[in-house]
């Protein structure tokens, strides 16, 4: 545990060159587990973080047509992107999407509702929208 609640910059630094050297005996492996899963949750909720937002726009996209702005636009674009950069990073996060939808729906609809001062109501009750269409760049509704 030295160095790790202490100082986690000169932790990480102090166990990369451990690792490297091959002096595995002394690195702290419990901390270095606990960080890599924390790795992998931070890809998990950057992503379900990255639909929210994309569903968020696309609903406002939808539900206000006179409304529609560039922003939104790319706002929409970028969001594609960046969840195409992370899948590409981490493929094994593909299938989250799918499992995740009904619960990133319901955010994006409070986040929606929240910016636009319309009813949850106004939105369609359940994701109307697929995996494929979220991640295809021509898709707007």
């Amino acid at each position: 545990m030295d160095g790790y609640e202490q100082d986690f910059y000169a932790w990480t630094q102090r166990t990369a060159d451990l690792l490297r050297a091959g002096r595995f005996a002394e690195a702290d492996i419990e901390h270095v587990a606990e960080e890599i899963e924390d790795m992998g949750r931070r890809d998990l909720r950057e992503l379900n973080s990255r639909v929210q937002v994309l569903m968020k726009h696309l609903l406002k996209w939808q539900t206000q047509p006179k409304r529609r702005s560039r922003s939104w636009s790319g706002t929409i674009a970028s969001q594609r992107s960046e969840l195409e950069g992370l899948l590409t990073q981490s493929p094994s996060l593909r299938p989250k999407l799918a499992g995740g939808l009904g619960s990133n729906y319901d955010q994006a609809v409070k986040l929606a509702a929240a910016e636009t001062g319309l009813r949850k109501e106004a939105f369609p009750p359940s994701c109307p929208y697929r995996v494929e269409q979220l991640l295809d760049d021509d898709f707007l509704p």
